[in-house]
This record gives structure tokens, sequence and C-alpha cells, in this order.
């Protein structure tokens, strides 16, 4: 068993959450304390913006561990995510050796001076404790996923020229995805899995009191119902929990004491990005649009 975290029982996850402000449900916290005494990847799937990234971020914050983040995208390849040889440097320093032979050429620029290390390599030779951050892996290609399986399955990295690297100390590897593609059965087998939805409304509350302090409390709670509502409707994009901290925070700066009508049209925009969903929102909440 290989713990990747110092991290005692389910509640000092919890409280060490809290702690750098990121509420965590029993079932998060749990599986985050499994994923890190298995030293086991922890693959976290769900609709955009309900604290996914966050809670790599948070886990980092909370145990002061260096935070390492591969960004996916498609196209995403190994030099991007793994390493890559500086070849301009390589080609001065063959330029500069004219007379060596090939072979003393080939030794020098095949070593460490020479190498770019890029997210995952960085994270496999920290010798610190790391959280390496796998954002949004569902964008990335499939043949990605051949990539990670080596990291993720032995945690080390095979460079031809140089050998295998093996962690000197394991990372807290977080995986995020909003399931816009099938996962891999290989990949999803060598992680533990944690689905987060949008989180229950007494929770909601909770984590904008925390975030917004200054904000009446029955404002909050009808932030919240207002918010559970528009997410029950059928809207091209939900708002998001960083959303409705968003509105709570712009409801505090037009100094709104209640949540009325002209309020709501004015600042919907804030927690609805599309045009249809405003208007949507508008007739289903028979709100009258502001002139």
């Amino acid at each position: 068993m290989t713990r990747t975290m110092p991290f005692t029982s389910v509640s000092d996850v919890k409280s060490q959450l809290e702690s750098v402000g990121y509420l965590a449900s029993d079932a998060i916290a749990t599986t985050v304390f499994l994923a890190s005494e298995l030293g086991k990847p922890l693959l976290i799937e769900g609709p955009a913006g309900v604290g996914k990234t966050a809670l790599a971020q948070a886990v980092s914050e909370a145990t002061s561990a260096a935070l390492v983040r591969l960004q996916c995208y498609e196209g995403v390849d190994e030099s991007r995510a793994l390493y890559e040889w500086n070849h301009a440097k390589q080609l001065l320093r063959i330029t500069a050796g004219r007379d060596e032979t090939w072979d003393d050429a080939r030794t020098d620029i095949f070593s460490e001076e020479f190498l770019l290390t890029r997210p995952l390599l960085t994270a496999i030779r920290n010798s610190e404790p790391t959280v390496l951050l796998i954002d949004e892996v569902d964008k990335a290609d499939v043949e990605i996923e051949g990539l990670l399986l080596e990291v993720l399955g032995d945690f080390q990295v095979t460079i031809p020229e140089l050998g295998t690297i093996r962690a000197l100390h394991r990372p807290f590897v977080v995986l995020t995805s909003n399931a816009t593609r099938e996962l891999s059965e290989a990949l999803r087998r060598r992680c533990l899995f944690l689905h987060i939805d949008f989180p229950e409304a007494d929770l909601e509350e909770r984590i904008l009191r925390s975030q917004v302090p200054e904000l009446d409390s029955a404002l909050t709670a009808s932030v919240v119902r207002v918010v559970n509502t528009l997410r029950a409707m059928p809207l091209r994009k939900a708002p998001s929990v960083s959303e409705t901290i968003d509105w709570a925070r712009t409801l505090l700066a037009l100094g709104a004491e209640t949540l009325d009508e002209k309020v709501v049209n004015e600042s919907l925009g804030v927690i609805l990005k599309h045009r249809d969903d405003q208007e949507r929102a508008t007739k289903l909440l028979d709100l009258t649009p502001s002139v």
C-alpha cells in the first residue's frame, strides 16, 4: 500500500479540504482518502463547473503539495504531455563538435541537459509530494490514453535514450472528464472512480456562505433556490457552482436586498451564457424582460 497524501481518515480529508475552502461531501472525502491510501489515480466525471478541477487544486493546497497540470485538448501528444528533446540545442551541440565522432556526440546530446520535461514526466520525477492533474482527459485523442497507461499503471516513464524513470514519490493523480467521449476500459481499470454532480441545496448554501459570507442568509437561500430551478430546465448549459458564486458576488456588488424580477433580469447573464437559455429562463420563470 502506497499512501500519496498525508490524510489519516475520511474526516481528516473533509477537515483539511474545508480549511482551504472546499466543502466536500462524504462520498468525495471517502474517495479522495481511498485514492491516497491505495496510491491509485482518481478519475472524476461530471458536468462542467461542479468542482472537479477545484478538488485537485484543493488537495494540493491543503497538503502543501506541488500541483502539476496537464490540460488536455485535441491533438495533445507525447511531446506536450511527456517530454521532448531540445532539437535546437542539440543541433548547436553537434555543430560545435564537428571533429567528434557521431558516437561521442550522440552520447552527449541524448543526456539530461537536452531533455525538456513536460507535465507527466515532471510529476514522475518530483521528489516532493505532488498532485498531478490531468484535466479534461476526454478532450484528448484516444491515442493519448495509451501513453497514460504506463504512467498510471506503473508510475514510470520509459525514454529509449535514457531508460526507465520510476517515480521517487508516487504522485496523487486526478483525471477529470466531462464525459464528452467514452474513456477506455484499460484507463478506467487503473483508477478509482468518482462522479460529482451539482451539490444538494443545503451544501450549495454552505459553499456560498463560505465563499460570499457578506451575502444575507435569506438572499443566499434565494440564489440557491433559483439556480436549482434553472438547472431543472432544458438548458444548453446549466449554471455551475462557480457561476452561482459569481452571481452571489454580483448581487452583493449591486447592493441587492432581494432577488426580484428586475435584479434577476439585469444579472441573468452572469449564470446563463446562451441567449436561448436566457429567453427560456425568462419565460419559464415568468419574468418580465427589463427595459
